[in-house]
């Protein structure tokens, strides 16, 4: 099995080179792919990669 890299808020924030906060609002707003385990927001990074690629016009 393939191991599976998941990050934090602050590492998703450090890795897009936003704010926290930017990510809450796009959480908010369902624009950017995630997890919620045990009441905390994980990000896998395979879908933060795909995500981001799926955006470029």
């Amino acid at each position: 099995m393939a191991y599976e890299v998941l990050m934090t808020i602050e590492e998703v924030a450090d890795y897009l080179r936003v704010k926290k906060r930017t990510i809450y609002e796009w959480l908010k707003n369902g624009k950017i792919p995630a997890i919620k385990t045990i009441g905390q927001w994980r990000f896998k990074k395979e879908k933060i990669d795909a995500w981001l690629d799926s955006k470029q016009s």
